[in-house]
């Protein structure tokens, strides 16, 4: 379930209420009057399935609540109630299924920043790769994909192709190559003096690797997995399975395709540098593919879920079957 409170300006407080009692999958209306001081106006709270929160959300935007009021969203992990449980089972659709489109945008463009934050995460997974590339160390590099932030503009870049927000895809590609950018001349720089104080040498860049040399030798292997992993990714953020998304961070190589181009560019190995290059392009670009057709499919698929009659009886369906709102 979803909790939603609401700021609303007192002449709108009838029509929304309105709209939240006529709405599938509703439950627990309460309404304040008065009760906010700014911006002025009454509080209006209930619960709601989250398969219909997100048809919610835009006929409250539609009716200017977050211009002059405003709309909060939270998650609800329990509640006990029979009327919660016959709102999800009235509501269409299954709430795992269900994507709530401003939340995954206002996610995805917090995670796009191009910040301090972001850009340090991002160098000291790469910096990390790094070591773990001349160290031919397998337990360094999964580490390194661990920590790597780069996911989020990636995820970023999809939403925005899917909702067709230009300006998410500008921020979300500044970060991606701006932080790309960044790290990998830090780690160069990294490399330059870690190979000044005797850490580093030419010969462990240029040693057969056995472990880690795939890095730099891409293939359409390296494309499948990224493809995979853009799926698995995406589906974890529209369904809120953070958990997932960990498995995605370790299965894709880009911040070691970041790194061993960095170290072999400061060792004048060029031919690492272009195919760990092209390693990077590729998962990049199998990542933003697969994200953006998973978000469309499931922008489709749930359509088509949401065509479907609701049960006789249920509040806000009339008598032909079709929803009051529709």
């Amino acid at each position: 379930m979803l909790h939603l409170r609401l700021i609303v300006p007192a002449a709108s407080t009838d029509e929304v209420v309105t709209l939240l009692a006529a709405t599938v999958g509703t439950a627990h209306l309460v309404v304040l009057p008065g009760a906010a001081r700014s911006p002025a106006g009454d509080v209006v709270m209930c619960d709601v399935a989250r398969e219909a929160g997100d048809e919610l959300i835009a006929e409250l935007r539609r009716l200017g609540i977050d211009r002059s009021g405003a709309i909060s969203v939270e998650h609800v992990d329990l509640t006990l109630s029979e009327r919660a449980e016959k709102a999800e089972h009235e509501a269409p659709g299954d709430s795992a299924d269900a994507v709530l489109w401003e939340e995954l945008t206002e996610a995805t463009h917090e995670e796009s920043t191009f910040s301090v934050t972001y850009v340090s995460f991002l160098a000291l997974a790469t910096m990390l790769a790094a070591c773990g590339v001349m160290l031919d160390n397998a337990v360094l590099i999964v580490g390194a994909m661990a920590v790597g932030p780069e996911f989020g503009p990636l995820a970023g870049i999809s939403t925005a192709l899917v909702q067709r927000a230009p300006r998410l895809v500008a921020r979300s590609l500044w970060a991606l190559i701006g932080g790309f950018a960044l790290a990998m001349i830090i780690t160069a720089g990294f490399a330059w003096v870690l190979d000044a104080i005797g850490l580093f040498q030419r010969s462990m860049i240029e040693a057969e690797r056995p472990i880690t040399g795939f890095i730099w030798q891409p293939d359409w292997m390296s494309f499948v997995v990224a493809f995979l992993a853009g799926i698995a990714g995406t589906l974890s953020l529209t369904s809120a399975k953070s958990g997932a998304l960990i498995g995605v961070a370790i299965s894709v190589t880009t911040v070691p395709a970041a790194a061993n181009a960095a170290v072999a560019f400061s060792y004048s190995d060029y031919q690492q540098t272009v195919g760990s290059g092209q390693q990077l392009l590729a998962n990049l670009g199998g990542i933003v593919l697969a994200g953006t057709l998973t978000l469309l499919l499931q922008k489709a698929l749930w359509r088509v879920r949401r065509t479907r009659k609701p049960p006789a009886g249920t509040p806000g369906a009339s008598v032909d079957g079709s929803s009051v709102r529709r």
